[in-house]
């Protein structure tokens, strides 16, 4: 095996970046360091500005970093900014988050391949991808209703019964099933065996 010795990091930015799903808007910031202060100047950023400093409500939907984890962050922006609602995500739910979205289009299509002769290049390359992005951007017309999430659930219980269930019960619809109490008194039996 050969290994070469030519290669040194130069470094690395940390990428922040926020996502207006309606106005199809990008705020994005290289920083030298992650952390609580770093995520604090992105949200002044978005807030300081006009819609969002008069909004009576302004949805922060984040994952689990650790400088805006919990209840310190929530405390922290409702402080700063009273209109702000922090919705964390479930852990290992960040692809519910559209800015990750984004970023999977960053890595695609700004970063590949990595190539860059400077940690400056890196900077040039991610923000003016992110004007670039925001030209062609559109914003994210949600169309899907609680209603239509029943009807989904209904379609993927109806076809778990179906591949599952013994064939003398695939004629019974969902609605005829045993209720989960009685579930629970008949298969006790078989739990504790």
């Amino acid at each position: 095996m050969r290994v070469e010795h030519e290669y040194s990091r130069a470094g690395a930015w940390t990428y922040l970046a926020a996502w207006d799903v309606h106005r199809a808007r990008i705020f994005g910031r290289c920083e030298k360091k992650s952390g609580i202060k770093p995520f604090d100047q992105l949200v002044d950023e978005v807030m300081s500005q006009t819609p969002y400093r008069t909004a009576k409500r302004v949805f922060w939907i984040i994952d689990n970093g650790s400088s805006h984890r919990g209840e310190p962050f929530v405390e922290r922006l409702e402080k700063k900014w009273p209109n702000a609602i922090a919705v964390h995500l479930p852990n290992h739910a960040s692809w519910l988050n559209q800015i990750e979205i984004y970023f999977a289009i960053v890595q695609k299509k700004a970063l590949t391949p990595n190539d860059f002769l400077s940690l400056e290049a890196v900077k040039k390359r991610l923000l003016d991808f992110q004007i670039r992005y925001q030209e062609i951007a559109r914003p994210f017309s949600w169309k899907f209703t609680r209603k239509d999430l029943k009807e989904k659930l209904k379609l993927i219980s109806d076809h778990i019964i179906e591949q599952y269930e013994p064939a003398a019960f695939q004629a019974l619809k969902t609605e005829n099933l045993l209720p989960w109490n009685k579930i629970q008194e008949t298969s006790s039996v078989y739990a504790n065996t």
